[in-house]
C-alpha cells in the first residue's frame, strides 16, 4: 500500500512540475502588418470626392511637388499630441485611418475639417456621412491655427 501511495505521489510531482516554459507578466497582443494593412483597405460607406473643398476658410490648396520635411516634423508632433486619441495612420479607430487620405479627399477639404470640424459635420455632405459612419461621434475642435493645420496636412502626405 505504501509503494502505491509513493508511486502516485511521485507521478503527481513529475506531472505537475518541471515546466521550462517562461511566462511573461501581463497581456501581449502583436498585430501583424498584414492585419494593419487590411484595416486600411476596409470599405467605407463614405463617398470619395476629390472635388469637394469643404466648408471653412480654405478655398484652395495645392501641394508642392516636394515634401517640406521641417513642416512634416512639426505636423507629426501636432498629430501625435492632438489627433492620435481618435486617429491612427493604418487603422480605423474612433475616426478614419489617415493613410491615403488624399486619395479620398481634396487637400482643402482636409484643412477645413481640421480647422472647422463642427460646421463640416453639420453642413458638408462628406462630413455628415463620416459622422454617421463613425456612430455620430463628433470630431473635437482642436482650435488649430492655419499653420498647425497646414503642418498636419503636410505630415499626412507622408503616411
Amino acid at each position: 500500500m505504501k509503494k502505491i501511495a509513493l508511486s502516485l505521489l511521485a507521478g503527481l510531482v513529475i506531472a505537475c512540475g518541471g515546466s521550462t516554459e517562461k511566462k511573461e507578466d501581463g497581456f501581449k497582443f502583436n498585430r501583424t502588418k498584414k492585419e494593419e494593412t487590411k484595416a486600411v483597405k476596409e470599405k467605407s460607406a463614405t463617398p470619395i470626392d476629390l472635388n469637394n473643398v469643404g466648408i471653412g476658410p480654405i478655398k484652395e490648396l495645392q501641394f508642392d511637388d516636394t515634401i517640406d520635411q521641417a513642416m512634416v516634423e512639426t505636423g507629426a508632433l501636432a498629430f501625435k499630441q492632438k489627433c492620435t486619441a481618435c486617429h491612427k495612420a493604418n487603422a480605423k479607430l474612433i475616426g478614419p485611418a489617415m493613410k491615403g487620405i488624399y486619395e479620398r479627399r481634396h487637400p482643402a477639404w482636409v484643412m477645413n475639417m481640421l480647422l472647422n470640424p463642427t460646421q463640416m459635420v453639420k453642413e458638408d455632405p462628406i462630413g455628415k456621412a463620416l459622422l454617421a459612419e463613425y456612430n455620430n461621434i463628433l470630431m473635437i475642435n482642436q482650435n488649430l491655427s492655419q499653420e498647425e493645420a497646414r503642418a498636419i496636412a503636410e505630415y499626412l502626405r507622408t503616411l
